[in-house]
């Protein structure tokens, strides 16, 4: 295994970011330009707990994934973390990239007390079921989505 470096993106991440997402299938064909991603994520990054983070391994950056922190009112204030767009490219797969990544993020929401780390996951992706398998994740209720 790799070693692998987990850190906040930077604006000079964001061609990797969209290559990544972009050969991993995670946008689905639907790819910012990069100008509309460097206008997008100057809006996301001020929002109060959202963190956009890339894997970069021997200089490469070769994985991302974004970490919201909820504060909230229900089970007495205590956050909730939940992970989205989890991605590593293709040809990097199976070299433990994913694995830290996921590590880096439980580690987050146990820093701040987060009561749970939730994720969903495209029921036709069982290779990424199994991933999340692997790593102790519990299969817990039902995902529900609205599409607009």
């Amino acid at each position: 295994m790799a070693h692998v470096e987990i850190r906040d993106a930077s604006d000079d991440d964001l061609p990797a970011i969209l290559r990544i997402l972009a050969e991993s299938g995670i946008d689905g064909g639907e790819s910012f330009t990069l100008e509309e991603a460097r206008d997008h994520f100057a809006r996301i990054r001020q929002r109060p707990g959202f963190r956009l983070l890339v894997a970069v391994v021997d200089g490469d950056t070769v994985g991302t994934y974004a970490l919201l922190i909820m504060e909230k009112l229900g089970k007495r204030g205590t956050p909730a973390g939940v992970v989205e767009d989890v991605a590593v490219l293709p040809s990097r797969q199976g070299q433990g990239i994913g694995r830290a990544m996921m590590e880096h993020a439980r580690e987050a929401c146990r820093r701040v007390g987060c009561y749970k780390l939730a994720l969903s996951s495209n029921l036709r992706r069982e290779d990424a079921h199994r991933f999340y398998d692997s790593l102790g994740f519990e299969r817990h209720g039902f995902s529900f989505v609205t599409r607009f």
